[in-house]
């Protein structure tokens, strides 16, 4: 390439070709060839006519340099000028490139600009013909170099990990590196073994690093403290002044959708590197808190997920009727109240009381007897997901007879009387506990020498027994029992809850077990010698970006490893053992940042320098219009277009002519031409406005501007077509659709917005993601198309736009999605429908996933689903391009063959119109699951 000021040419010898132009002026100056005067006498008659069709004897000046003008933008535009090109490095024009990247968690809220800095990089590699190789830091592997198109190529799919990263095994991976030179995008944060790899790098070749200025941001784990929840906020670098913050609590709603529950502003004083501040919240609402995420920063290690020891659960204690006053000791409650009230809210009442209260686990330490309807409705609680804890004791063990099988109350049958030192079934002195075996939950606590037993209730032998066993004596005896009762369980101790039989309750290994049973809630997380031999089914894990994701097949995970740092085997994310969560964070409750630390030879680059930009597009615009003007031109100097006579005349029409190639120019530039894309450029205060109030007064469908101008077109054309369906054949009477930019553009004022996905569609600022989950949590919906008859992220992502949506998507708070089920309400929300199509109909359709308790109405043929509407829609059947229709009214692309083609065109606006109703009416076909009701009542 080469470079002449802040210009760059990739094919400078097309530039010879100015220099025929002084040859091209004279020419054109010398044809016509100029007349021959000669005097004829006969002239003298022809005085005083006029001939309205005159030819000039020669091309006039202005006219000649405006062709001059046009052929030498086509010579510039063929020469492939750059703007702002990297200056070139004449120790690196035959060396390979080789871009390093540094992909943790904190390149995540830059990485669209890390992907346009390897686009731009790519770019230039290709114009000069070297080859380039990739090397990712979470997954470092020998290079292979490659064609830079290659590369480009899969860009899209490159996300960043959700954990830390070691540069120690690039070492490994790179040491046989020849010579290259070299591209390394920092994630900004001092990491081991990046002084080693940068000898490594410089010995190889020239090396470039960007990393961004900013501070990296990150948030330990929340603690709950004294009442209080405490967030503690962690920057790399310190910056001038102090820089505000806000931490945002998120968790479900009252509806069950995810929504903001809390707000918390900190700053950073003076040079500090943490800022922390404490939040006070009622436990029904920090119960209910599921992450904290630090405002404005899209990365896995600006969120901190919350588990168990957050929440503090409800549990409620009853213990044996006719208890004397006074003789505190001796209550089964005392024990349990001095286990339990430092981590648990304990409440009162009855069995029915505590139900209505939201208990979660219910204790009764020796009650016997319970009413049958209270057993009913205590029933029903436990098969809901709750707890029911009972304790032995002389009550339990007095009765008559044990109680069968067919008594959920009690994980096993139960023998008359019990076993005690001294009686007929004796021991010969109390015995101590056996280990714990591998299928229990205690597994892995250690057992005291001094815990003994010398009295407890026994279980009929069964042969499920030993399945039901979890904790048992050194002879065998079983000491502790559980059996599920659909989504909860019962447990017995078949022991006291006092140390009457017993000095278990005595001990701390009591508490040990109580928190294993996931019945209180400890402020810290469990000791890494708690874990050992426990296994963890991950439930959801995050991404890069700091989004949240069901874990779907990822397999469980031993309890050691969650003692350990997040990475590939344990990537961040809520964990289940049963009754207990726990969250791995990025951020651990000890870790600090710190910057990157370079020598002094080495200067990181980020915002320094321009990007490039190829101008061959706007020269050779530049060159139509000017040939434009000059047809123009001809036909008025020919007479062909009505002018005034005169040289007045044609001065103003060549002044016009010049007026009209300065608009022309002026018009071309980037920001107007965005401002006639429509909504990507800035728009004059009043037109936008006035856009807004016509949108927020009339029902008006959007679509996000891709920067794509065949599929934005495509885009508008298809929501035109809808709306004027939707105008024929429903009393909904839309406005003219619009495109939209997220990054500027108001979104709440349109009901529904479609996202088609381009493959090349740059990805959006954090500002545009918060404006679009803020817009979906306020109940707009998006419906995204892949246009591909696939879907990223439930599948194989096989095709450029299915990539591309995997990293578009992944900031956005999306819930869990499934397919749509055949009694969604979208089925019928005007049309019934049984599929979807739009310029495909083999492509899946996925919307918020019904709720785990829906359920069908006796009498009618579906579920009560989605109360509320779905905020996103998500397939790749291509819906715009059904819907297409040009301005005359014609479809603009053709769907299928014959009358076939014409009923998929048919069911795609069926589709349409059925989505923009349940836009509109949300769960009003859902509450047809009422009409039986309402009809028997009206019978009466």
């Amino acid at each position: 390439m080469w470079v002449l000021g802040s210009v760059g040419f990739s094919a400078p010898l097309v530039l010879a070709g100015l220099l025929v132009l002084p040859v091209l002026w004279w020419l054109l100056r010398a044809v016509p060839p100029a007349p021959v005067r000669r005097l004829f006498p006969g002239v003298a008659l022809l005085i005083g006519l006029e001939d309205a069709d005159s030819e000039s004897d020669r091309t006039p000046w202005w006219l000649l340099l405006i062709r001059l003008a046009a052929l030498a933008a086509m010579i510039v535009g063929f020469a492939g000028p750059v703007l702002n090109p990297e200056p070139p490095d004449p120790a690196a024009d035959d060396l390979p490139l080789l871009i390093y990247v540094e992909d943790s968690w904190a390149a995540a809220p830059d990485w669209g600009q890390r992907m346009d800095a390897i686009g731009a990089a790519l770019e230039q590699a290709g114009r000069a013909g070297r080859r380039v190789a990739l090397v990712r830091a979470s997954a470092p592997g020998r290079p292979r170099f490659q064609a830079a198109g290659n590369i480009a190529g899969t860009l899209a799919g490159i996300s960043p990990v959700a954990w830390d990263i070691d540069l120690v095994p690039s070492l490994t991976a790179l040491d046989e590196l020849g010579r290259a030179q070299i591209l390394w995008l920092s994630d900004g944060l001092a990491r081991t073994g990046r002084a080693a790899l940068l000898e490594l790098f410089e010995a190889a070749g020239p090396v470039r690093v960007l990393e961004p200025p900013a501070a990296r941001l990150a948030l330990r784990p929340a603690r709950f403290a004294d009442g209080v929840v405490d967030i503690t906020v962690l920057r790399s670098r310190a910056a001038a002044g102090a820089r505000d913050l806000v931490v945002l609590g998120h968790g479900p709603g009252p509806q069950g959708a995810e929504r903001e529950l809390a707000r918390l502003p900190l700053a950073f004083e003076g040079d500090a590197l943490t800022a922390s501040a404490t939040l006070s919240l009622p436990p029904e609402l920090r119960n209910r808190l599921t992450r904290f995420a630090i405002e404005g920063q899209a990365s896995a290690g600006a969120v901190s997920l919350t588990d168990d020891s957050l929440r503090r659960r409800r549990v409620g204690l009853i213990g044996p009727a006719g208890l004397r006053e006074g003789l505190e000791l001796l209550s089964p409650l005392y024990y349990l109240n001095r286990a339990l009230e430092p981590t648990a809210e304990l409440i009162g009442g009855d069995i029915a009381e505590m139900i209505q209260a939201g208990a979660d686990v219910i204790v009764l330490a020796d009650v016997a007897a319970i009413a049958p309807a209270t057993e009913e409705s205590l029933r029903e609680w436990i098969a809901k997901g709750g707890l029911l804890l009972r304790f032995a004791g002389p009550h339990l063990a007095a009765r008559d007879k044990g109680r069968g099988l067919d008594d959920p109350l009690l994980p096993v049958r139960l023998r008359a009387g019990g076993r005690v030192v001294g009686g007929a079934m004796s021991w010969g002195a109390p015995r101590g506990l056996a280990p714990f075996p591998a299928t229990s939950p205690f597994y892995g606590l250690a057992v005291p020498e001094e815990v003994t037993v010398s009295a407890q209730v026994l279980a009929e032998p069964d042969p499920e027994l030993a399945d039901l066993t979890i904790a048992a004596l050194a002879d065998g005896t079983p000491l502790v029992t559980r059996r599920k009762l659909g989504a909860g369980e019962v447990v017995l101790f078949h022991v006291t809850a006092n140390a009457e039989w017993s000095n278990l309750p005595l001990s701390g290994l009591f508490v040990s077990m109580l928190e294993r049973l996931a019945v209180s809630t400890r402020p810290e997380r469990p000791a890494p010698e708690d874990l050992v031999g426990t296994r963890w089914a991950p439930v959801s894990v995050l991404d890069g970006f700091g989004s949240l994701h069901p874990a779907g097949a990822l397999a469980p995970v031993p309890g050691e490893a969650l003692a350990g740092p997040a990475g590939p085997a344990l990537p961040p994310g809520l964990y289940t053992n049963e009754a207990r969560r726990l969250a791995v964070n990025v951020i651990g409750a000890d870790t600090a940042l710190a910057a990157a630390d370079w020598p002094a030879r080495v200067t990181p680059q980020w915002g320094e320098t321009t990007p490039a930009r190829n101008l061959s597009g706007w020269l050779w615009l530049a060159a139509l219009a000017l040939l434009g003007i000059d047809i123009i031109a001809a036909l008025w100097l020919t007479g062909r277009m009505p002018h005034r006579s005169g040289r007045g005349g044609r001065g103003a029409t060549a002044a016009l002519v010049i007026g009209a190639l300065v608009l022309l120019a002026a018009a071309g530039t980037p920001g107007a031409l965005r401002a006639q894309a429509g909504g990507q450029g800035e728009a004059p205060d009043d037109t936008l406005s006035e856009a807004l109030i016509t949108a927020a007064g009339q029902v008006t469908l959007a679509h996000i501007l891709t920067g794509n101008a065949e599929v934005d077109q495509v885009a508008q054309a298809g929501l035109v077509g809808l709306s004027d369906e939707l105008f024929r054949r429903t009393s909904v009477e839309p406005a003219t659709p619009m495109g939209i930019d997220p990054e500027t553009d108001e979104l709440s004022v349109y009901p529904l917005i479609y996202w088609p996905i381009a493959a090349d569609q740059k990805m959006p600022s954090p500002q545009a993601y918060r404006r679009l989950n803020a817009y979906l949590r306020a109940g707009g919906m998006l419906l995204i198309d892949t246009r591909d008859a696939q879907v990223a992220g439930f599948g194989a992502a096989r095709t450029p736009e299915a990539q591309r949506l995997r990293v578009l998507a992944a900031p956005l708070d999306i819930p869990p999605l499934e397919p749509v089920p055949k009694d969604h309400v979208l089925t019928r929300a005007f049309y019934l429908l049984t599929d979807f199509p739009g310029r495909f109909d083999r492509g899946q359709v996925w919307v918020e996933a019904a709720p785990p308790d829906a359920e069908q109405a006796p009498g009618m043929p579906f579920r009560n689903l989605n109360d509320g509407v779905t905020p996103v829609v998500i397939g790749g059947n291509d819906w715009a391009s059904a819907w297409a229709v040009t301005r005359d009214g014609s479809y603009m692309l053709p769907v299928g063959r014959g009358r076939a083609g014409e009923r998929q065109r048919e069911m795609a606006y069926r589709f349409g119109i059925n989505l923009v109703m349940h836009v509109l009416t949300g769960n009003y076909k859902s509450d047809q699951v009422h009409v039986p009701a309402l009809l028997e009542r009206l019978s009466q």
